[in-house]
């Protein structure tokens, strides 16, 4: 059974052997399978890992957000604040969610319903959540508005999402996530419809009002790049369990899990431009039919004999890293 690296800090979002299976036709896909990890107040955890790995049905699974049929969280813990989200009401849930747990999705524009103003959906968090009338909606939005550094915030409010830019829709996507100061943020994809200058100026964004709130916030990327600049832990996951997890710094510095090191030798560098980069051979195997032993190696550059037939723990270090691979046990 593998075991949360232990926080310095007090642990505000603490998920423990997480399952969230999917019953298909062809069978039930384990999307995630076994996940452990904590987020400590006021820190960013950041996962990582391949499209496929389960990094967003992780996500989804803290919010309750997982579509069911056909899925269903059907193992594990998620104590927030020391209460079990599994075991919460959709009513519960409801309170939950945008008040003290908020989350920007991957694709800005698609998150937000065509159909109205961008004011009127901003405005709709604070009259839930906060119970504010329609005059004091319409001051909080234009106010959160400006905070995420919006242009001109009053006529903003009057816009419909396909009259803003991807960038605009992500700083809305923001105002409405930061809105009721929430505790934990999660971010799935923050930066990937965006191009690089808008990326670099949503993160700053987000580290910024970040401080200003105090809030945690879990950053699910694929993105390395981004990672090295906010992240203070990293989680890398593959196949639907965590095969690693560090400091930031350790982690670049010191990567253990084979897996870790490709992802790592596949970035482009500075020092490495005249190099070709390298890829990770094959693909990332379906949650319907895990290879046996350990999940990475028909793909693994170090393989043995053994890790066909072993599936590896994920085990604590001196270090205070944890790592799921034979070589280490």
């Amino acid at each position: 059974m593998s075991t949360p690296v232990a926080a310095e800090k007090e642990a505000l979002l603490e998920v423990r052997e997480l399952q969230t299976h999917f019953l298909l036709r062809e069978g039930i896909a384990r999307a995630v399978d076994g996940v452990s990890f904590s987020v400590s107040r006021g820190e960013t955890l950041s996962l990582v890992g391949e499209s496929g790995c389960g990094k967003s049905v992780t996500a989804l699974s803290i919010l309750g957000l997982v579509p069911s049929p056909p899925g269903r969280t059907v193992g594990g813990e998620i104590l927030f604040d020391g209460e079990d989200l599994i075991h919460k009401s959709d009513r519960e849930m409801r309170a939950v969610r945008g008040n003290r747990i908020s989350m920007i999705f991957q694709e800005p524009s698609s998150a937000l319903n065509p159909v109205f103003t961008v004011g009127y959906q901003l405005m709709e968090v604070f009259r839930l959540h906060k119970r504010l009338s329609v005059r004091e909606a319409r001051a909080q939005s234009i106010l959160m508005l400006e905070k995420v550094r919006m242009a001109s915030a009053a006529d903003c409010m009057n816009r419909y999402p396909h009259e803003l830019s991807g960038g605009m829709c992500q700083r809305v996507m923001i105002a409405m996530a930061l809105a009721c100061q929430p505790e934990l943020l999660i971010a799935d994809e923050p930066t990937t419809a965006l191009d690089v200058t808008v990326q670099a100026r949503i993160l700053e964004l987000m580290q910024d009002l970040k401080q200003q709130f105090g809030s945690s916030v879990l950053l699910i990327t694929h993105d390395l790049g981004v990672v090295a600049e906010v992240a203070e832990k990293v989680v890398v996951m593959y196949a639907g369990e965590v095969v690693e997890m560090a400091p930031v710094q350790s982690l670049f510095a010191n990567p253990k899990h084979p897996y870790t090191q490709c992802l790592l030798e596949s970035l482009p560098r500075p020092d490495r431009l005249t190099e070709t980069l390298k890829a990770i051979p094959g693909t990332v195997p379906s949650p319907l039919d895990f290879p046996s032993g350990c999940r990475f190696h028909p793909r693994c550059p170090k393989v043995t004999p053994e890790c066909a037939c072993v599936h590896p723990e994920l085990l604590p270090r001196e270090d205070g890293t944890q790592v799921r691979c034979v070589l280490y046990q």
